[in-house]
């Protein structure tokens, strides 16, 4: 059982009562032995699910009165090459403009997040280890700092199924996977520092540009992959 379905039968069966304050990020995290991010989702998806309200500032509640599912995608639910190109293709768009906005709005204390989320991206790079959550983290961070609750729900919804890397083996070599590590670098480099120097239009255009060359080499990984070989 994941851990939408763990909350939503908590819910159904009484266990959380209606208009009753959900337990806390930390508390949930505890008590079911996941990461800070599946639980980020995990909310989107009971929002989309009618089942509860987040107040900014107060917490996420159980609506007294459920609506029917209106969005929902499941790490499952993306499952080939034209889906996760067309996500990327969406991403582009939503995330272009996010990151222009935050570049507008963000607080200091949300360029700080922004700030940490690229350094731990970039020492999960550096100790190769699953990289794909600290990157989720990082462009959910830009969405946050937009200051549009909206982009951040859109972009929690796909979650970590979303990262390309998740999908296939992006390199080959280990001097293919240092020279694509520090291309990623550069370009989440490069939209911390236009969401720092609050340029809108340079937010904009490397968020785009870092979007669209990963669906250049996800498209290039994937040709090489189903590629005959040859004795």
């Amino acid at each position: 059982m994941d851990l939408i379905d763990a909350i939503s039968e908590q819910i159904r069966g009484g266990a959380i009562r209606r208009g009753e304050k959900l337990p806390t990020e930390l508390a949930i995290i505890q008590k079911f032995g996941v990461s800070r991010t599946v639980v980020r989702e995990a909310i989107a998806g009971l929002r989309s699910s009618g089942l509860v309200t987040t107040k900014h500032g107060i917490g996420t509640f159980v609506l007294d009165a459920p609506l029917p599912v209106v969005f929902r995608v499941e790490p499952g639910s993306i499952p080939t090459v034209p889906d996760i190109l067309a996500v990327l293709e969406l991403r582009m768009g939503l995330e272009s403009e996010a990151a222009a906005l935050a570049a507008s709005r963000r607080t200091d204390a949300q360029l700080q997040d922004l700030r940490r989320a690229l350094d731990e991206l970039q020492e999960a790079q550096r100790s190769a280890s699953n990289t794909a959550e600290k990157d989720f983290q990082f462009h959910l961070s830009v969405a946050e700092a937009s200051g549009n609750r909206y982009f951040a729900e859109v972009l929690t919804h796909f979650g970590t199924a979303s990262i390309p890397r998740t999908r296939v083996n992006l390199t080959q070599s280990a001097e293919d996977q240092a020279t694509y590590e520090s291309v990623l670098r550069r370009e989440h480099e490069q939209i911390y520092g236009a969401v720092l120097c609050a340029d809108p239009k340079l937010a904009a255009k490397f968020m785009r540009a870092h979007l669209s060359n990963s669906r250049d080499r996800f498209r290039k990984a994937q040709d090489q992959a189903v590629q005959p070989q040859h004795a």
